[in-house]
């Protein structure tokens, strides 16, 4: 265990790996108009460059979280940074699209072993609550504000460079986090346990691929929500996903143990953060491309018109750590997500000669606030309460809904998006060919309603099932 100042030096490693995981899920997503033109990817499979590394990520974090608990978390943390690093190459040389899908699917594989290790790794490090809030606060300004910075940086490399620079840059990243990692980072495994729970990550590997790519088929011309292919494809993920909770309630080792979920408090930060996570892609993703086609910003510039909203969730999370030992975490959360969902319905204002300043920043200043009173305490929530033997499994599964939820966000809303473009270029008798913005603009608009939905659901499943304070600590039972 580190000690002292190496602790914090370890905490910045640590957050600078995060920084790489968080960026990712972002940083091609304002570079992805201009690798899907260079590699000719449709518009029905580009979100594959985003659901790739998501499903991947969030469908084998169970299993890092896991392994990293049983074989060393340090290890799988140094591990995790290595082979994150050879996939982030392979995507930048890709040659076509179903190449940088593979690539994007290895990022989401090792970020799987990297992340679950880096956030229990902050967990049976820092006990005390002042400081486990303070560097839970550090992360919590990752998770939200990264996800801003990694579309400016992506559109500072796009411009600037080319859009495979937005993969490339994770080499340099890892290797000198892997170095200084090697030094500052001190061992941690739990001290139970060893096997692992392999058919339990097939099958829910399995079904959350099934469920993306049955919204994903859902989204092309001439198939739709009733097709037998579609409907063949989500009931698959149902039978799946049942299948692998009759798995963990019956083996020895389960990969997702019950008493890590059925918590009450903790159950409920999974689901809210399940929730934000999947309302919070609509922002991002539709923002990029209305800035880009709409109101043809360059790449740097649309990334620089999301600025506000990184440095106001870096902001709120440094006041929160401070906050959050004197109120608990359910008072900032109900109100961060309040200010998440009032700035997200704002969106639905825009229009195809809106400015920017009047209805595109309100907005990001109201997420950025709600999503910093949001990210810190319920990552705090989440592994209050757990033993250090469940800690890297906790870490996971706060991961896998982050992930999990970017992923079904985006193929969710995607998907809605194209039928609601579909449907206005018919009822306004449009032409299907090309880009039409009006069109684009009732698209976006559909798509930030159910981010909306998505949000005030999170604020709901708080309310009522999160009762806890922050004052449960590792290896304190929590009281159900």
């Amino acid at each position: 265990m580190a000690s002292g100042g190496r602790r914090w030096w370890a905490l910045a490693v640590i957050a600078i790996a995060q920084l790489m995981v968080v960026l990712d899920g972002t940083v091609v997503t304002i570079a992805l108009p201009s690798a899907q033109r260079d590699l000719g990817i449709s518009d029905a499979d580009r979100q594959w460059v985003v659901t790739a590394y998501t499903v991947a990520f969030g469908g084998l974090l169970l299993l890092g979280g896991r392994i990293a608990d049983y074989s060393g978390r340090k290890r799988m943390f140094l591990a995790g940074l290595l082979g994150f690093a050879a996939a982030s190459a392979l995507g930048g040389a890709a040659q076509n699209g179903a190449t940088l899908f593979g690539a994007r699917a290895l990022q989401g594989a090792f970020a799987a072993l990297l992340a679950p290790a880096a956030l229990s790794l902050i967990t049976v490090t820092f006990t005390a609550v002042k400081e486990r809030s303070r560097a839970f606060a550090v992360y919590g300004a990752i998770s939200g504000g990264g996800s801003a910075i990694g579309l400016i940086l992506g559109g500072a490399l796009t411009e600037y460079a080319s859009w495979r620079w937005c993969l490339l840059i994770n080499v340099p990243i890892a290797i000198g986090a892997f170095i200084a990692g090697s030094i500052l980072v001190s061992e941690s495994k739990a001290g139970r346990g060893s096997s692992y729970d392999i058919p339990g990550a097939i099958l829910g590997t399995a079904g959350l691929v099934a469920l993306v790519y049955g919204f994903t088929q859902a989204a092309k011309p001439g198939v739709g929500w009733l097709s037998v292919e579609v409907i063949s494809y989500l009931v698959g993920a149902v039978v799946l996903l049942v299948a692998f909770v009759l798995v963990e309630l019956r083996t020895a080792s389960p990969l997702l143990p019950m008493r890590v979920v059925l918590d009450r408090h903790r159950g409920g930060s999974y689901l809210a953060s399940l929730l934000v996570f999947a309302g919070l892609f609509a922002m991002f993703l539709f923002l990029s491309y209305y800035f880009q086609y709409n109101r043809g910003y360059s790449a740097l510039k649309s990334g620089i018109a999301f600025l506000p909203f990184s440095v106001g969730i870096i902001l709120t999370s440094a006041v929160v750590s401070s906050l959050l030992p004197r109120t608990g975490p359910k008072p900032l959360m109900l109100v961060g997500l309040a200010l998440t969902a009032i700035g997200l319905g704002t969106f639905t204002l825009i229009s195809d000669t809106s400015s920017w300043v009047t209805s595109v920043l309100p907005g990001e200043l109201l997420m950025s606030v709600g999503l910093g009173l949001v990210t810190v305490p319920l990552s705090s929530l989440a592994l209050a309460g757990v033993s250090n033997d469940d800690a890297g499994v906790a870490s996971a599964v706060l991961n896998s809904t982050q992930q999990i939820g970017g992923s079904l966000g985006t193929a969710l809303l995607n998907t809605f998006y194209a039928s609601a473009v579909t449907s206005y270029v018919v009822a306004h008798h449009l032409s299907s060919s090309g880009f039409n913005p009006l069109a684009a603009i009732h698209g976006y608009h559909v798509a930030f309603w159910i981010g909306f939905g998505l949000i005030s659901s999170a604020f709901v499943a708080v309310l009522v099932l999160v009762k806890a304070d922050i004052s449960r600590q590792p290896g304190v039972p929590s009281d159900a």
